[in-house]
């Protein structure tokens, strides 16, 4: 009896989980804000990129969570699936806090210094390592399954179809054929779902945070932050060729925001550190405006 109690709390808690994560989805989905998107765009033309994202050589989003429960949601170009290089190692991380979660992942030293260096200093030895240990096409099944829901073939997502490294894609996503894809909107999602701690349980969602946490790599976004004191970066970049995305949750006293950028151009890196200040202090400023 004191087993079958044991099991219905469990599923209990599991199911309770399940609703919140799918709350903080419906949420984020809703949260579309009219006064921070005519801004975002003005920051945009002030930035000179107007072309750049005319010619959707740039997607972006902002998401002020100060209030987790009230998101604000700003985009441009934000469900454009593209190439994003090291960026879905995000989702590698997510994959192997679901495999930590139901047992199948022992969270060891070697581990968690694998998860680290993959995140922080992007090591693509540690992501393909991590990656076999998660299930090639058992990561691929977790981003498309209805719980986590980061990827459909309609609109794109998350995706990783090929090991960090030599070789060929072993599945391209559907959508546009990329071997490590993403649209900016689901990986301000994933940030999202970790600030609010519905992403696999509150206990995997402290560890991912802390993995993304103190950035080894100081370019785009968080060089760009560089003159602002005091701000928590949990961050994950990607570049390949003319390719550079950044992606990255940002708490301050008073103020937590997520910024996601995509670039495909030769100066996708100096757009990138260029537009992260003016992105913080829309951020500040706004915030300033919430209800």
């Amino acid at each position: 009896m004191k087993a079958l109690k044991n099991a219905l709390v469990i599923t209990s808690l599991l199911f309770c989980g399940q609703l919140l994560g799918a709350e903080a989805t419906r949420l984020l989905n809703k949260s579309g804000d009219l006064q921070l998107q005519q801004a975002l765009e003005v920051l945009v033309l002030e930035q000179n990129l107007a072309a750049a994202v005319n010619k959707q050589e740039l997607a972006l989003v902002l998401v002020i969570v100060t209030d987790p429960d009230q998101p604000r949601l700003a985009e441009i170009n934000g469900h454009n699936m593209v190439y994003a290089a090291s960026l879905p190692k995000i989702a590698i991380l997510l994959g192997a806090a679901v495999a930590i979660d139901q047992g199948r992942l022992e969270l060891n030293d070697e581990l968690q210094t694998d998860l680290d260096d993959m995140i922080r200093y992007s090591c693509n030895a540690c992501a393909t390592k991590v990656l076999g240990l998660v299930g090639r096409e058992e990561l691929l099944e977790i981003l498309q399954s209805p719980e986590y829901n980061f990827y459909n073939q309609e609109a794109g997502g998350l995706w990783v179809g090929k090991d960090y490294g030599p070789g060929s894609a072993y599945h391209r996503d559907p959508l546009s054929g990329l071997s490590h894809g993403a649209t900016a909107f689901q990986a301000a999602r994933f940030y999202y779902k970790l600030q609010t701690a519905t992403l696999v349980s509150p206990e995997q969602s402290r560890m991912m945070l802390d993995v993304l946490s103190r950035p080894g790599i100081s370019h785009k976004f968080v060089k760009g932050l560089e003159a602002y004191p005091d701000l928590e970066i949990f961050r994950k970049s990607g570049t390949w060729k003319t390719y550079h995305a950044d992606s990255a949750l940002v708490r301050t006293e008073g103020l937590a925001y997520i910024i996601v950028a995509l670039a495909n151009n030769a100066d996708g890196a100096a757009w990138l550190e260029q537009i992260a200040g003016p992105l913080h202090e829309l951020a500040v400023s706004q915030n300033a405006e919430t209800p």
